[in-house]
Protein backbone atom coordinates (compact mmCIF):
# COMPACT_ATOMS: atom_id res chain seq x y z
CA UNK A 1 0.00 0.00 0.00
CA UNK A 2 1.39 3.21 -1.13
CA UNK A 3 1.97 5.94 0.98
CA UNK A 4 1.45 9.24 0.04
CA UNK A 5 1.02 12.85 1.17
CA UNK A 6 -2.38 14.06 0.29
CA UNK A 7 -3.79 17.85 0.73
CA UNK A 8 -7.23 17.79 1.12
CA UNK A 9 -9.44 21.22 0.23
CA UNK A 10 -12.78 20.64 2.42
CA UNK A 11 -15.99 22.68 2.16
CA UNK A 12 -16.92 21.83 5.65
CA UNK A 13 -14.84 22.60 9.24
CA UNK A 14 -12.96 20.09 11.05
CA UNK A 15 -14.58 21.17 14.04
CA UNK A 16 -18.14 21.19 12.39
CA UNK A 17 -20.16 18.60 15.04
CA UNK A 18 -21.47 17.45 11.80
CA UNK A 19 -19.13 15.20 10.44
CA UNK A 20 -19.80 14.89 6.57
CA UNK A 21 -17.46 13.02 3.83
CA UNK A 22 -15.04 15.08 4.37
CA UNK A 23 -13.66 14.39 7.56
CA UNK A 24 -14.37 10.93 8.15
CA UNK A 25 -12.33 10.68 3.95
CA UNK A 26 -9.38 12.80 5.76
CA UNK A 27 -9.51 10.61 8.62
CA UNK A 28 -9.20 6.71 6.41
CA UNK A 29 -6.39 8.51 4.53
CA UNK A 30 -4.80 9.35 7.00
CA UNK A 31 -5.37 5.39 9.16
CA UNK A 32 -3.82 4.23 5.77
CA UNK A 33 -0.47 5.58 6.73
CA UNK A 34 -0.47 8.61 4.69
CA UNK A 35 -0.35 12.63 5.49
CA UNK A 36 -3.20 14.49 5.84
CA UNK A 37 -3.01 18.25 5.01
CA UNK A 38 -6.70 19.42 5.80
CA UNK A 39 -8.12 22.74 4.70
CA UNK A 40 -10.79 24.49 6.13
CA UNK A 41 -13.73 25.76 3.93
CA UNK A 42 -12.88 28.34 2.29
CA UNK A 43 -16.75 29.68 2.01
CA UNK A 44 -18.47 29.90 -1.19
CA UNK A 45 -21.50 31.16 -0.17
CA UNK A 46 -21.66 35.32 -0.08
CA UNK A 47 -21.95 35.80 3.83
CA UNK A 48 -25.38 37.55 5.29
CA UNK A 49 -25.88 39.70 8.03
CA UNK A 50 -27.49 36.98 10.43
CA UNK A 51 -26.40 36.50 13.52
CA UNK A 52 -25.46 32.96 12.02
CA UNK A 53 -22.75 34.32 9.32
CA UNK A 54 -21.67 36.99 11.38
CA UNK A 55 -20.59 34.28 13.89
CA UNK A 56 -18.76 32.35 12.06
CA UNK A 57 -17.27 34.83 10.16
CA UNK A 58 -15.67 35.44 13.97
CA UNK A 59 -14.49 32.19 14.71
CA UNK A 60 -12.59 32.25 11.00
CA UNK A 61 -10.84 35.18 11.47
CA UNK A 62 -9.62 33.91 15.47
CA UNK A 63 -8.64 30.36 13.47
CA UNK A 64 -6.64 32.37 10.93
CA UNK A 65 -3.96 33.30 13.24
CA UNK A 66 -3.14 29.93 13.87
CA UNK A 67 -0.66 27.23 12.28
CA UNK A 68 -1.68 24.33 11.02
CA UNK A 69 -2.96 21.86 14.21
CA UNK A 70 -2.68 17.99 14.51
CA UNK A 71 -5.60 16.59 14.91
CA UNK A 72 -5.10 12.69 14.55
CA UNK A 73 -2.16 10.77 13.82
CA UNK A 74 -0.42 11.56 10.16
CA UNK A 75 -3.41 14.54 10.13
CA UNK A 76 -2.99 18.28 10.24
CA UNK A 77 -5.70 21.16 10.04
CA UNK A 78 -5.04 24.45 8.74
CA UNK A 79 -8.00 27.28 8.58
CA UNK A 80 -6.98 30.06 6.02
CA UNK A 81 -9.02 32.94 6.01
CA UNK A 82 -9.72 34.36 2.40
CA UNK A 83 -12.24 37.44 1.08
CA UNK A 84 -15.63 36.75 0.53
CA UNK A 85 -17.53 37.62 -3.16
CA UNK A 86 -16.12 34.82 -5.19
CA UNK A 87 -17.94 36.44 -7.69
CA UNK A 88 -15.80 39.13 -8.46
CA UNK A 89 -12.46 38.12 -10.50
CA UNK A 90 -9.67 40.22 -8.91
CA UNK A 91 -10.63 38.91 -6.01
CA UNK A 92 -10.73 35.30 -6.58
CA UNK A 93 -6.82 36.35 -8.01
CA UNK A 94 -6.23 38.30 -4.89
CA UNK A 95 -7.25 34.97 -2.90
CA UNK A 96 -5.22 32.55 -5.47
CA UNK A 97 -2.05 34.79 -4.56
CA UNK A 98 -2.04 35.16 -0.67
CA UNK A 99 -3.91 31.58 -0.35
CA UNK A 100 -1.08 30.09 -2.21
CA UNK A 101 1.74 31.66 -0.88
CA UNK A 102 0.91 30.57 2.97
CA UNK A 103 -0.14 26.90 1.82
CA UNK A 104 3.32 26.30 0.20
CA UNK A 105 4.63 28.27 3.65
CA UNK A 106 3.28 25.45 5.53
CA UNK A 107 3.41 22.59 3.26
CA UNK A 108 7.39 23.34 3.37
CA UNK A 109 7.43 23.67 7.25
CA UNK A 110 5.84 20.55 7.73
CA UNK A 111 8.09 18.56 4.95
CA UNK A 112 5.13 17.69 2.98
CA UNK A 113 5.46 16.47 -0.81
CA UNK A 114 2.50 17.89 -3.34
CA UNK A 115 1.49 14.40 -3.92
CA UNK A 116 -2.29 14.38 -3.96
CA UNK A 117 -5.03 17.18 -3.75
CA UNK A 118 -8.04 15.92 -3.12
CA UNK A 119 -10.75 18.22 -3.74
CA UNK A 120 -14.38 19.09 -2.45
CA UNK A 121 -14.37 22.53 -3.79
CA UNK A 122 -15.67 23.41 -7.13
CA UNK A 123 -13.50 26.75 -7.77
CA UNK A 124 -10.31 24.63 -6.81
CA UNK A 125 -8.49 25.82 -10.45
CA UNK A 126 -9.22 29.51 -9.32
CA UNK A 127 -8.02 28.70 -5.52
CA UNK A 128 -5.09 26.39 -5.49
CA UNK A 129 -1.89 26.29 -8.05
CA UNK A 130 -3.45 22.96 -9.31
CA UNK A 131 -0.58 21.84 -11.96
CA UNK A 132 2.29 22.00 -9.19
CA UNK A 133 0.70 18.67 -7.66
CA UNK A 134 0.92 15.40 -9.40
CA UNK A 135 -2.46 13.74 -9.18
CA UNK A 136 -5.44 15.62 -8.79
CA UNK A 137 -8.86 14.49 -6.89
CA UNK A 138 -11.86 15.40 -7.53
CA UNK A 139 -14.46 14.47 -5.08
CA UNK A 140 -17.99 15.60 -5.98
CA UNK A 141 -20.46 14.93 -3.22
CA UNK A 142 -23.46 17.54 -3.85
CA UNK A 143 -24.42 20.06 -6.66
CA UNK A 144 -22.96 22.94 -4.67
CA UNK A 145 -24.29 25.69 -7.41
CA UNK A 146 -28.10 24.71 -6.19
CA UNK A 147 -27.51 25.75 -2.87
CA UNK A 148 -29.04 29.17 -1.65
CA UNK A 149 -26.62 32.11 -1.79
CA UNK A 150 -24.24 30.10 -4.13
CA UNK A 151 -22.44 31.76 -7.16
CA UNK A 152 -23.76 29.63 -9.66
CA UNK A 153 -22.43 30.71 -12.95
CA UNK A 154 -18.99 31.14 -11.34
CA UNK A 155 -18.99 27.50 -10.28
CA UNK A 156 -20.49 26.07 -12.87
CA UNK A 157 -17.83 27.51 -15.27
CA UNK A 158 -15.15 26.61 -13.03
CA UNK A 159 -16.38 22.98 -12.06
CA UNK A 160 -16.43 22.22 -15.59
CA UNK A 161 -12.29 23.26 -15.90
CA UNK A 162 -12.13 20.91 -12.26
CA UNK A 163 -13.22 18.06 -13.56
CA UNK A 164 -11.73 18.47 -16.82
CA UNK A 165 -8.59 18.44 -15.38
CA UNK A 166 -8.88 16.23 -13.02
CA UNK A 167 -7.09 12.58 -12.87
CA UNK A 168 -9.78 10.83 -11.43
CA UNK A 169 -13.40 12.04 -10.30
CA UNK A 170 -15.51 10.34 -7.61
CA UNK A 171 -19.28 11.23 -7.14
CA UNK A 172 -21.86 10.50 -4.50
CA UNK A 173 -25.07 9.61 -7.15
CA UNK A 174 -25.92 8.71 -10.06
CA UNK A 175 -27.59 12.20 -11.16
CA UNK A 176 -23.48 13.66 -10.95
CA UNK A 177 -22.44 10.58 -12.21
CA UNK A 178 -24.23 11.10 -15.45
CA UNK A 179 -23.37 15.13 -15.30
CA UNK A 180 -19.61 14.99 -14.63
CA UNK A 181 -19.00 11.43 -16.73
CA UNK A 182 -19.49 13.68 -20.10
CA UNK A 183 -17.11 15.71 -18.51
CA UNK A 184 -14.52 13.35 -17.81
CA UNK A 185 -14.07 9.73 -18.64
CA UNK A 186 -12.34 8.87 -15.41
CA UNK A 187 -15.27 9.47 -13.32
CA UNK A 188 -16.32 6.86 -10.86
CA UNK A 189 -19.48 6.49 -8.81
CA UNK A 190 -19.36 5.54 -4.78
CA UNK A 191 -22.64 6.38 -2.92
CA UNK A 192 -22.45 7.74 0.52
CA UNK A 193 -21.52 5.31 3.28
CA UNK A 194 -21.31 5.26 7.19
CA UNK A 195 -19.46 4.66 10.12
CA UNK A 196 -21.10 0.90 10.88
CA UNK A 197 -18.94 0.44 14.23
CA UNK A 198 -20.63 3.51 15.27
CA UNK A 199 -23.75 3.66 14.51
CA UNK A 200 -24.40 0.30 15.21
CA UNK A 201 -23.61 0.91 19.04
CA UNK A 202 -27.61 1.91 18.43
CA UNK A 203 -28.05 -2.35 18.73
CA UNK A 204 -26.05 -2.82 22.06
CA UNK A 205 -27.95 -3.54 24.92
CA UNK A 206 -25.18 -1.38 27.05
CA UNK A 207 -26.13 2.01 25.02
CA UNK A 208 -28.54 3.93 27.37
CA UNK A 209 -31.07 5.96 25.41
CA UNK A 210 -30.61 9.90 26.15
CA UNK A 211 -33.13 11.68 29.28
CA UNK A 212 -34.73 14.11 26.93
CA UNK A 213 -35.32 11.60 24.17
CA UNK A 214 -37.14 9.23 27.02
CA UNK A 215 -38.98 12.20 28.25
CA UNK A 216 -40.97 12.25 24.96
CA UNK A 217 -44.17 10.20 24.00
CA UNK A 218 -43.53 7.13 21.78
CA UNK A 219 -43.92 6.57 19.10
CA UNK A 220 -40.81 8.25 18.05
CA UNK A 221 -40.28 9.43 14.21
CA UNK A 222 -36.67 10.53 13.82
CA UNK A 223 -34.67 12.68 11.76
CA UNK A 224 -30.86 13.39 12.35
CA UNK A 225 -29.47 16.62 10.21
CA UNK A 226 -29.27 20.20 9.32
CA UNK A 227 -32.58 21.40 8.90
CA UNK A 228 -32.48 23.92 6.47
CA UNK A 229 -35.31 24.89 4.17
CA UNK A 230 -33.81 23.38 0.94
CA UNK A 231 -33.13 20.60 1.94
CA UNK A 232 -36.06 19.54 4.35
CA UNK A 233 -39.80 19.69 3.49
CA UNK A 234 -41.40 21.45 6.58
CA UNK A 235 -44.72 21.41 5.39
CA UNK A 236 -44.54 17.18 4.95
CA UNK A 237 -43.11 17.51 8.87
CA UNK A 238 -46.32 19.55 9.29
CA UNK A 239 -48.01 17.14 7.95
CA UNK A 240 -47.53 14.33 9.68
CA UNK A 241 -47.60 15.73 12.95
CA UNK A 242 -51.08 17.75 11.92
CA UNK A 243 -52.58 14.38 10.67
CA UNK A 244 -51.09 11.89 13.92
CA UNK A 245 -51.04 14.02 17.17
CA UNK A 246 -50.00 10.92 19.22
CA UNK A 247 -46.90 10.62 17.28
CA UNK A 248 -43.93 12.33 18.21
CA UNK A 249 -41.43 14.09 15.53
CA UNK A 250 -37.87 14.21 17.35
CA UNK A 251 -35.94 16.92 15.14
CA UNK A 252 -32.12 16.53 15.77
CA UNK A 253 -30.01 19.05 14.21
CA UNK A 254 -28.91 22.62 13.59
CA UNK A 255 -31.89 24.97 12.19
CA UNK A 256 -30.71 27.12 9.09
CA UNK A 257 -27.53 24.59 8.38
CA UNK A 258 -25.70 26.01 5.26
CA UNK A 259 -29.23 28.64 4.90
CA UNK A 260 -29.41 31.13 7.92
CA UNK A 261 -32.80 32.51 6.40
CA UNK A 262 -34.66 29.34 6.70
CA UNK A 263 -38.08 30.23 8.59
CA UNK A 264 -39.00 27.06 11.07
CA UNK A 265 -42.25 28.43 11.52
CA UNK A 266 -43.89 25.55 10.34
CA UNK A 267 -42.44 23.26 12.75
CA UNK A 268 -43.63 25.30 15.69
CA UNK A 269 -46.82 25.04 14.97
CA UNK A 270 -46.83 21.60 16.36
CA UNK A 271 -46.54 20.84 19.68
CA UNK A 272 -45.65 17.19 18.80
CA UNK A 273 -42.74 18.18 17.22
CA UNK A 274 -39.64 17.81 19.13
CA UNK A 275 -36.94 20.25 17.98
CA UNK A 276 -33.69 19.23 20.17
CA UNK A 277 -30.87 21.01 18.61
CA UNK A 278 -27.57 20.01 17.40
CA UNK A 279 -25.93 16.61 19.15
CA UNK A 280 -22.41 15.48 19.69
CA UNK A 281 -21.58 12.67 16.90
CA UNK A 282 -20.72 10.23 19.80
CA UNK A 283 -23.86 10.14 21.24
CA UNK A 284 -26.20 9.93 18.32
CA UNK A 285 -26.49 6.12 18.15
CA UNK A 286 -28.14 6.77 21.50
CA UNK A 287 -30.75 9.25 20.36
CA UNK A 288 -31.26 6.86 17.47
CA UNK A 289 -31.74 3.71 19.64
CA UNK A 290 -34.91 5.74 21.10
CA UNK A 291 -36.41 6.12 17.53
CA UNK A 292 -39.31 3.66 16.21
CA UNK A 293 -38.76 4.68 12.85
CA UNK A 294 -36.34 6.94 10.99
CA UNK A 295 -37.29 9.83 7.99
CA UNK A 296 -35.50 11.47 5.19
CA UNK A 297 -38.08 14.23 4.69
CA UNK A 298 -36.58 16.16 2.01
CA UNK A 299 -37.50 18.65 -0.20
CA UNK A 300 -37.43 17.29 -3.75
CA UNK A 301 -35.64 20.08 -5.65
CA UNK A 302 -32.32 20.44 -8.05
CA UNK A 303 -30.21 20.12 -4.88
CA UNK A 304 -31.88 16.89 -3.51
CA UNK A 305 -32.04 15.50 -7.09
CA UNK A 306 -28.28 15.04 -6.71
CA UNK A 307 -27.98 14.13 -3.42
CA UNK A 308 -27.30 10.80 -2.05
CA UNK A 309 -28.52 11.16 1.89
CA UNK A 310 -25.75 10.32 4.34
CA UNK A 311 -27.96 9.58 7.36
CA UNK A 312 -29.68 6.54 4.97
CA UNK A 313 -26.58 3.97 5.77
CA UNK A 314 -26.54 5.56 9.22
CA UNK A 315 -29.99 4.46 9.91
CA UNK A 316 -29.46 1.26 8.44
CA UNK A 317 -26.82 0.58 10.40
CA UNK A 318 -28.69 1.54 13.87
CA UNK A 319 -31.08 -1.37 12.22
CA UNK A 320 -33.87 0.90 12.07
CA UNK A 321 -36.51 1.24 9.42
CA UNK A 322 -36.32 4.29 6.75
CA UNK A 323 -39.03 6.11 5.02
CA UNK A 324 -37.71 8.74 2.25
CA UNK A 325 -39.43 10.67 -0.06
CA UNK A 326 -38.79 9.71 -3.68
CA UNK A 327 -35.11 11.06 -3.85
CA UNK A 328 -33.49 9.55 -6.95
CA UNK A 329 -30.21 8.42 -5.13
CA UNK A 330 -31.88 6.11 -2.94
CA UNK A 331 -34.18 4.18 -5.77
CA UNK A 332 -31.39 1.68 -6.10
CA UNK A 333 -31.79 0.44 -2.18
CA UNK A 334 -35.53 0.55 -3.03
CA UNK A 335 -35.36 -3.01 -0.80
CA UNK A 336 -33.88 -1.37 2.25
CA UNK A 337 -36.33 1.48 2.38
CA UNK A 338 -39.87 2.87 2.66
CA UNK A 339 -40.31 5.53 -0.41
CA UNK A 340 -43.47 7.59 -0.05
CA UNK A 341 -44.65 8.93 -3.19
CA UNK A 342 -46.85 11.87 -1.44
CA UNK A 343 -47.75 13.16 2.21
CA UNK A 344 -50.53 10.53 2.32
CA UNK A 345 -48.06 7.40 1.43
CA UNK A 346 -45.27 8.97 3.81
CA UNK A 347 -47.94 8.83 6.79
CA UNK A 348 -48.93 4.85 5.25
CA UNK A 349 -45.37 3.82 5.34
CA UNK A 350 -44.58 5.07 8.59
CA UNK A 351 -47.56 2.52 9.96
CA UNK A 352 -46.15 0.23 8.16
CA UNK A 353 -42.57 0.25 8.85
CA UNK A 354 -43.88 -0.04 12.81
CA UNK A 355 -44.72 -3.33 12.21
CA UNK A 356 -41.76 -5.08 9.93
CA UNK A 357 -40.46 -8.16 10.36
CA UNK A 358 -37.04 -9.31 12.15
CA UNK A 359 -35.59 -10.73 8.37
CA UNK A 360 -36.11 -6.89 6.88
CA UNK A 361 -33.68 -5.41 9.89
CA UNK A 362 -31.48 -8.05 9.94
CA UNK A 363 -30.92 -7.43 5.86
CA UNK A 364 -30.82 -4.17 6.60
CA UNK A 365 -27.94 -4.51 8.66
CA UNK A 366 -26.31 -6.85 5.95
CA UNK A 367 -26.55 -4.35 3.48
CA UNK A 368 -25.05 -1.42 5.78
CA UNK A 369 -21.96 -3.60 6.34
CA UNK A 370 -20.81 -3.34 3.31
CA UNK A 371 -20.93 0.35 2.74
CA UNK A 372 -18.83 1.66 5.11
CA UNK A 373 -15.83 5.00 4.93
CA UNK A 374 -12.82 2.33 4.90
CA UNK A 375 -14.55 0.16 2.21
CA UNK A 376 -14.95 2.79 0.50
CA UNK A 377 -11.84 4.66 0.55
CA UNK A 378 -9.70 2.25 -0.47
CA UNK A 379 -11.42 1.19 -3.42
CA UNK A 380 -10.59 4.87 -4.31
CA UNK A 381 -7.13 4.36 -3.57
CA UNK A 382 -7.05 1.42 -5.75
CA UNK A 383 -8.36 3.46 -8.60
CA UNK A 384 -5.67 6.51 -8.08
CA UNK A 385 -2.62 4.21 -7.83
CA UNK A 386 -3.75 2.50 -11.12
CA UNK A 387 -3.31 6.41 -12.58
CA UNK A 388 0.75 6.28 -12.63
CA UNK A 389 0.38 2.22 -14.10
Amino acid sequence: MKQEDIILLSTADWDNPFWTNKQHVAVQLAKRGNRVFYIDSLGLRRPSATSQDINKIYKKVKKAFQKPQQVKENLWVWSPIILPFQSKDFIRKFNFYVLNKWLDFWLKKLNFKKDILWTYNPLTVQLIGINSYKRLVYHCVDEIKAQPGMPSDILTKYEHELVKKSDIVFVTSSKLYETRKQWNQNTYYFPNVADYDHFSKALNPETSIPEDLLEIPKPRIGFIGALSSYKIDFKLLNYIAKNRPNWSIVLIGKIGEGDPRTNPKLLYECSNIYLLGPREYKVLPNYLKGFDVCILPNTLNEYTESMFPMKFFEYLSAGKPVVSVDLPAIKEFSDMVYIAKSYDDFIQKIEHAFYENEDIKIKRLEKAKKYTYESRTNKMMELIEQIDK
